[in-house]
């Protein structure tokens, strides 16, 4: 039987998981503190590594937030299997510690999603250690590391699960766009005023175009 050969990481996505800087990542390299292996110029470090140093109780979280979202309430299923994956991938990377499951259906760029302000509200009460997403977005379409920022304050790391995004996260973009120029538009136009209608119909027939 061929052996699998181990996955390896790059310094950005340990530095996700452990919540700290690719810098610092580096330095446990030179120092010592996790073996990495040279390829073509760039560090990679083996999962086990990962894995050995999560081992040690002050790097690993003892709760953490797993928070999901889609746009539409058409997406539950997207969300279920989104919250299969980030259950999988604490299992695998964190072990055996609690786990709590927030999730939103609406727009990346609402700020007032429910289960956003919940996660924040945990945070503030020092309830949670970690809020693990699948992607960027899936938190926020824009300002993420605002967010980031704002959950370090209260000693809550930020981790990116996966780095690549799902193929049908286009059609999240357009609805995005969409909601961006109808905003823009409704605030110089006003909602009643033909430019408004204008302008909405026109981005609206342009995005129909493949």
């Amino acid at each position: 039987m061929t052996e699998v050969p181990e996955r390896l990481l790059t310094p950005s996505e340990v530095a996700r998981i452990f919540g700290v800087t690719r810098a610092a990542v580096i330095k446990w390299i030179k120092t010592g503190k996790i073996r990495a292996v040279e390829i073509h110029g760039r560090w990679h470090i083996p999962y086990s590594e990962v894995e050995r140093l999560l081992r040690g109780e002050a790097l690993r979280p003892r709760r953490v937030a797993v928070y999901a979202r889609v746009s539409g309430s058409t997406q539950r299923d997207d969300l279920e299997r989104q919250l299969q994956a980030l259950r999988e991938w604490v299992r695998k990377t964190y072990g055996d510690i609690e786990v709590v499951e927030v999730t939103d259906i609406g727009s990346g760029i609402n700020t007032r999603r429910r289960g956003l302000w919940k996660l924040m509200e945990m945070a503030r009460r020092r309830q949670i250690d970690a809020v693990v997403v699948a992607y960027k977005d899936r938190l926020t379409r824009f300002g993420f590391e605002y967010l980031e920022g704002l959950f370090k304050a209260y000693g809550v790391k930020v981790v990116v699960a996966f780095q690549d995004e799902p193929k049908d996260y286009m059609q999240e973009l357009v609805e995005d766009l969409v909601a961006i120029v109808t905003s823009f538009a409704a605030r110089i136009y006003g909602r009643r005023s033909k430019k408004y209608k204008r302008v909405v119909k026109a981005v609206e027939e342009a995005l129909k175009d493949p």
